[in-house]
């Protein structure tokens, strides 16, 4: 950070407020209004904070080298537009002689990767704000929001009644707003996620605006394939599930009803697994050949620095560097993502609160257990899509991060995508399970409130 940070700022949280107050009449109703200024506030909150935790507690960081990346592409721009240019709208994998004297300073630059991405996106947004790094850190943070808040829409529509409890979920999680705020592709995924579940609502199952929802799901989808596209290999296989699934709760005849669920189950399953082939098809990392070695590669590096660092490490058994191994860490896995670390093995403030957060998830899931009883609440859960998305969703993406992680400090940044969508779960999952008569499927619930959401008793 430097000195114009502390000038520039404050100027630029004016803007950012005024621009926030013009928009929130389009995109708010009365109950919905009075989270959509302390939401965002949050995020700048923590995007600030980020930057000061990164700078004074961890001395550096992956954001201050994004940053730096962005500085270097600037630096471009001053001396030969051109290279400048290339710079800018090139993925980093060609050599070139034009851009080669200003590439040598700039992390990341010869993966032509997801960071690298990053940084492109930094540069750009920094010729708002004369690449000012927390004002970059704002505009990643109301990047984040836009996303985040149409994930808080998508979730109310279904159940208005909870618009209060929704808000805890998707905003306040400590973890999510703090991590998923500033200058980290954790922001931008986060935002782009909210996105893609909202274009899959509007788009797939109230089949409204359907041309301007392709249109943003796949923008939306494009940018988490290039920054973590196994987000989107967890999610969208999840979400085909749940398109699926609802058209299939809109047969009204009973027995055709029963009948049409397996063939819409296993369509769903057939198109998510070709659309998971070709999201995967020739990445070195992520091909479904080569993610299980790839997984315990990564795996054990983390773990062997951690320990050597006297770090955070966990360890959920030996990989073999197969799927079939992959499969078989899953539960343990998935116990370790949701409701570790434990309280006792926090050591530092940023890890208690991951902590304290997995307490409060393993109370309340463990309370809708004692309370509804496991059968009924897994019937609950395969009889509501939404609530089969959420949990397919989360339980498959914590498996996936707890496995190939092994390290609770990256841990905590990596599966922040997951937890809104296990929160808001069961926090649905609580309502529907206090109330008699069965919803109605979510494209009904939003065609009866197109616009505002009518509350209505929760018990």
């Amino acid at each position: 950070m430097e000195l114009k940070d502390l000038f520039l700022t404050p100027f630029y949280l004016v803007l950012l407020y005024l621009l926030a107050y013009a928009v929130r009449p389009r995109v708010t109703n009365k109950y919905t209004r009075p989270y959509f200024i302390p939401a965002l506030t949050l995020k700048f909150v923590g995007a600030i904070g980020l930057g000061l935790i990164y700078q004074f507690y961890y001395g550096g960081g992956d954001t201050f080298n994004f940053f730096s990346g962005a500085k270097g592409i600037h630096l471009a721009f001053d001396k030969s537009f051109q290279a400048g240019l290339k710079l800018l709208l090139t993925s980093g994998k060609v050599y070139d002689p034009v851009t080669a004297p200003y590439t040598a300073g700039i992390l990341w630059y010869q993966t032509g990767g997801a960071e690298y991405l990053l940084i492109r996106i930094a540069a750009t947004l920094g010729f708002l704000c004369f690449n000012t790094y927390t004002v970059v850190g704002l505009l990643f943070a109301c990047l984040s929001f836009s996303g985040v808040w149409m994930m808080y829409i998508t979730f109310v529509k279904y159940r208005p009644q909870l618009y209060q409890q929704l808000a805890w979920a998707v905003f306040y999680l400590p973890s999510v707003f703090f991590w998923g705020s500033g200058l980290l592709k954790d922001s931008l995924c986060l935002g782009a996620l909210g996105w893609v579940f909202y274009a899959f609502y509007k788009g797939a199952i109230q089949k409204r605006s359907i041309v301007q929802c392709v249109i943003i799901g796949l923008l939306a989808a494009y940018l988490l394939a290039g920054l973590k596209i196994y987000i989107l290999l967890c999610f969208v296989p999840a979400a085909l599930l749940w398109v699926f699934n609802e058209n299939n709760a809109r047969i009204k005849n009973p027995t055709a009803r029963l009948l049409a669920k397996p063939v819409f189950f296993g369509l769903g399953l057939a198109v998510a697994f070709v659309a998971v082939t070709n999201l995967t098809k020739g990445n070195d990392q992520y091909d479904l050949n080569k993610i299980g070695e790839r997984s315990k590669i990564n795996s054990d590096y983390l773990y062997r620095v951690s320990v050597s660092q006297n770090g955070s490490a966990y360890n959920l058994g030996a990989q073999d560097g197969t799927v079939g191994g992959m499969v078989k860490l899953a539960p343990k896995a998935i116990g370790t993502s949701l409701f570790r670390p434990f309280l006792w093995e926090a050591r530092n403030p940023v890890m208690l609160l991951s902590a304290l957060e997995a307490a409060f998830f393993l109370v309340f899931t463990l309370r809708i257990f004692f309370r509804t009883g496991v059968i009924a609440t897994i019937r609950l859960v395969a009889q509501t899509p939404l609530l089969t998305l959420c949990f397919v969703f989360a339980l498959a993406f914590s498996a996936s991060v707890a496995i190939s992680s092994s390290n609770f400090g990256t841990l905590v940044r990596y599966k922040i995508p997951m937890m809104p969508f296990y929160l808001a779960g069961l926090y649905i999952l609580e309502s529907l399970a206090r109330t008699p008569a069965r919803p109605r499927p979510a494209a009904a619930t939003a065609a009866a409130r197109p616009s505002r959401p009518q509350l209505v008793p929760a018990g």
